[in-house]
């Protein structure tokens, strides 16, 4: 039983980013937070709230994503407003989300997954393979360019960002043959008409917590926690839990290509994993298995092997 269920009169505030995606996140936590309490969309507030990785002068400028900052570019403003009271629950993206929280923030609630793949999107070519010798991709993550570089050295890389419509723009511009999207966004946008193929995890494995769904709180607010643990999907939490622990033992951030994916069959757990230099001239994969429950230390163990095989330097920016 919850106590002081939110009303139209005194809503829940739900902060967010403003992008189509974003926004389209903190209306699926509306309405299973709605479902679950039988609470109309006015007991909530969308509050849209402008992260520093939301500076259309820095995305604009096509900046790699080192020179700007970390993963905290999407959090960082967000977070603040929690913690002054300005919104009650925060909405991200998983794979944007440092590892650690600030102190007085949990992040323990998570939504179904979905899609874990990135999806190859041109207005010419259907897949990696079918790009000629020496093509121009565009994109601003590290390690999807270093997995490309390291499938496809021939391949020539640029930074690329901006939303969707704009990254079509560019390749319609010529600016880039393909660039690539996660394959969750584009389904929760409804986006079918996008050139797009989903990549098999065999060929390019996503990052970590890629597809899902992350709604942040106050440690020490008992109403958000209840409502919140009414609609955490177990399933979720348990894959992200493996992945987030393989990504905190290795440090990761935006300047470190790793991906990671947790599968659950059964009572076990299999997590995969694999870092990249960042030129792409080597990767290291290996895979972990065992009981769902031990998850986090499967993670730690897998960042573990992969760092005694990467050695000293490995991660160096090259």
């Amino acid at each position: 039983m919850v106590n002081n269920l939110p009303t139209p009169a005194q809503p829940l505030k739900i902060g967010t980013r403003g992008s189509p995606l974003a926004l389209a996140q903190a209306f699926e936590t509306r309405r299973r937070l709605g479902a679950a309490f039988d609470l109309p969309d006015e007991a909530f507030e969308i509050v849209v709230i402008k992260t520093t990785g939301d500076d259309r002068s820095m995305i604009d400028a096509d900046r790699p994503l080192k020179e700007i900052g970390n993963k905290g570019l999407f959090t960082k403003e967000i977070e603040e407003a929690m913690l002054d009271g300005s919104i009650d629950i925060a909405v991200h993206s998983m794979k944007d989300m440092p590892v650690e929280q600030p102190d007085g923030l949990v992040l323990d609630c998570y939504l179904p997954r979905e899609d874990t793949r990135d999806a190859f999107v041109s207005l010419k070519f259907n897949s990696i393979a079918d790009l000629p010798q020496g093509a121009v991709v565009g994109t601003s993550s590290l390690r999807r360019k270093a997995q490309l570089l390291n499938r496809r050295p021939d391949l020539t890389i640029v930074e690329f960002r901006g939303n969707v419509q704009t990254r079509l723009k560019k390749l319609g511009d010529g600016v880039a043959e393909a660039t690539f999207l996660a394959q969750a966004g584009l389904n929760r946008l409804g986006m079918d008409d996008v050139p797009a193929t989903a990549i098999p995890t065999t060929d390019m494995l996503n990052a970590v917590a890629q597809g899902a769904i992350g709604i942040e709180r106050r440690e020490e607010d008992a109403r958000t926690t209840d409502m919140l643990a009414a609609i955490h999907d177990v399933e979720t939490g348990q894959r992200l839990a493996a992945e987030r622990a393989f990504l905190g033992a290795l440090d990761g951030s935006c300047e470190t290509p790793i991906a990671g994916l947790a599968t659950l069959e059964g009572g076990t757990l299999t997590l995969k994993g694999e870092i990249l230099r960042t030129d792409g001239s080597e990767a290291l994969a290996d895979t972990v298995s065992g009981l769902i429950a031990d998850g986090p230390a499967l993670g730690r163990q897998l960042a573990e092997t992969l760092l005694a095989r990467a050695g000293d330097g490995f991660f160096d920016w090259r």
